[in-house]
């Protein structure tokens, strides 16, 4: 299929050996996936995923709306000085001229204009109802506000870039006046028109269907940019580029309002992997993964687990059928090599895992069992038991280690015995509550009591387990509780139900897992708390 292209500069012009004009990777993470619900993104934060973004090799950042709001403003500023660029170029958004001003008059132009962007992507409406409704102003004053304004910025020399607002609803309700605006926009200069599913409510066939018509009809580059709304973002994205678009915009793990924009790692994955088009400068689609999940961190958003490509799930295995395929030949039950977009695949640990399952997982922690099936066959079991009693250890490697070192090797490394332990909680008139925490142990050839205190049972638990231990073994000190989950089992019985526990512990440079069962909350999270030691001790 032919498809259009710019005569253009190339999109990391820095970098001659990234992807060329040819194809546009555009990334709106800093303006449209900030508008997703419960983010807030601060200069610093948009500045450091700016160098992530950068990193992944993409084309275009768009830094957000200069002029409309100070945080964008200063964005703008500071990356002059502060934001070199190997691959990406920078693009500033904004809205065309007001109605009824001129476009050198109006002021948000002109902070677009001063913004110092080599890009600036223009919003422009091309639905009809919208122009009545939400502009109020006519629709021959709306195409002059297009002209006007690409006139204006081209003729200060930037490149700019269309996103025709609603057009899919607007060609759906008046073909020819949306596709007027793509024209309009095309004479005064754009470089490309983005077509945007602004509400989401687009399907794929439908949507290649009207980029088709739109390539025929109009002589210009076409771009993409979906939103999420019926979970076909990514797949209208592709449906967009196998209709003749070549530039395609989305947000790194799909933020963006409501459900959110296109994913913009899977449409880029998809389109190398599955596709077989470059995209992205050499090798960088290996660093998606790490990238995505920096990125969450700046965000403060989880990652989603089962995120295609990326997701920590995107490539576990549960099923004991799935891990003796993949025994034989992982590609069996893998749709791509992971490391390909630099993720892992993992295994879990379940009762619903088979010998297979057991024995690659136990490969991965490190112990062989494939010579020891009399070992291999009771690590089975035992953990299909444990997990009929309430245990996990798909989401506890760790506890998994150790129960795998004491089959293997009879016995759990012997840091330290414990004698007793007991916990406190007292509750003054005054509603605070403070607990104390007393731990006997035998460590180091010595007895050693140590009373710790906290704002609950297993604070005060945690500290005074690691105070203890640490006279023996000074680097406890390092590890740190970083996350805690409780889950009641048996609902049924009330306060007399089985409680689970799930620690993560930090020594500031890695993390783990440990699991903890038992008939009340402090007793499970005494062994969840026990366990997660001794597994720090013996693999620092």
């Amino acid at each position: 299929m032919d498809r259009p292209t710019s005569p253009t500069s190339p999109a990391g012009a820095s970098d001659p050996t990234g992807p060329t004009d040819a194809f546009h990777v555009y990334d709106t993470t800093l303006r449209d996936g900030a508008q997703q619900e419960g983010l807030n993104l601060s200069v610093e934060d948009k500045l450091v995923i700016a160098r992530h973004l950068d990193e992944l090799g993409v084309g275009y950042i768009e830094g957000g709306w200069p002029g409309s709001n100070p945080k964008d403003t200063e964005f703008f500023a500071r990356a002059r000085e502060e934001l070199p660029l190997k691959h990406a170029t920078l693009a500033a958004f904004g809205a065309t001229r007001r109605a009824g001003v001129a476009a050198a008059d109006d002021p948000l132009v002109a902070a677009l204009r001063d913004s110092g962007a080599d890009v600036v992507t223009l919003v422009a409406k091309s639905h009809d109802r919208h122009v009545d409704l939400a502009l109020r102003t006519t629709l021959e004053e709306n195409l002059a506000m297009i002209r006007d304004t690409v006139r204006h910025l081209r003729a200060e020399g930037q490149r700019v870039f269309l996103d025709a607002e609603h057009f899919f609803d607007g060609y759906r309700d008046n073909r020819a006046y949306a596709l007027e605006a793509l024209r309009v926009a095309a004479e005064a200069g754009v470089e490309l028109v983005a077509l945007c599913d602004t509400n989401g409510g687009m399907l794929p066939a439908q949507l290649g269907d009207v980029v088709d018509d739109v390539r025929d009809s109009i002589g210009v580059r076409i771009g993409i940019h979906c939103h999420n709304d019926t979970g076909c973002a990514v797949a209208n994205t592709l449906a967009a580029v196998r209709a003749g678009a070549t530039h395609v915009q989305g947000t790194v793990n799909g933020y963006g309002e409501r459900t959110g924009n296109a994913d913009l790692v899977a449409v880029v994955a998809n389109l190398e992997l599955k596709l077989g088009q470059s995209v992205l400068p050499a090798d960088n689609l290996r660093e998606a993964t790490r990238i995505a999940h920096a990125v969450a961190e700046v965000t403060n958003v989880p990652p989603a687990s089962r995120q295609p490509y990326v997701g920590a799930s995107a490539f576990t295995h549960k099923a004991g059928l799935h891990a003796s395929a993949i025994k034989v030949d992982p590609d069996l039950y893998q749709h791509s090599d992971p490391v390909e977009v630099g993720n892992d695949m993992r295994l879990l640990v379940s009762e619903m895992a088979g010998r297979a399952s057991i024995e690659l997982k136990g490969r991965e922690l490190g112990f062989d069992l494939s010579a020891s099936p009399d070992k291999l066959r009771r690590v089975t079991e035992r953990v299909k038991t444990l997990e009929r009693s309430g245990y996990t250890f798909e989401a506890a490697d760790a506890s998994f280690d150790l129960l795998l070192l004491e089959e293997m090797e009879g016995a759990r490394p012997s840091y330290f015995e414990v004698e007793s332990w007991r916990v406190i909680t007292e509750s003054s008139t005054s509603g605070e509550a403070e607990s104390e925490a007393t731990v006997k142990l035998f460590a180091g050839g010595e007895r050693i009591v140590v009373t710790g205190e906290g704002n609950g049972p297993v604070n005060a638990l945690d500290h005074a387990l690691r105070s203890a231990i640490g006279q023996v073994y000074p680097e406890v000190a390092k590890f740190e509780l970083i996350d805690y989950k409780v889950r009641i089992l048996d609902q049924g019985h009330g306060t007399d139900a089985v409680t689970r526990v799930l620690i993560e512990t930090s020594d500031g440079q890695r993390s783990w897992v440990t699991v903890g069962v038992g008939s009340n909350i402090v007793e499970a999270s005494w062994e969840a708390l026990r366990d997660s030691v001794v597994y720090g001790l013996r693999r620092g």
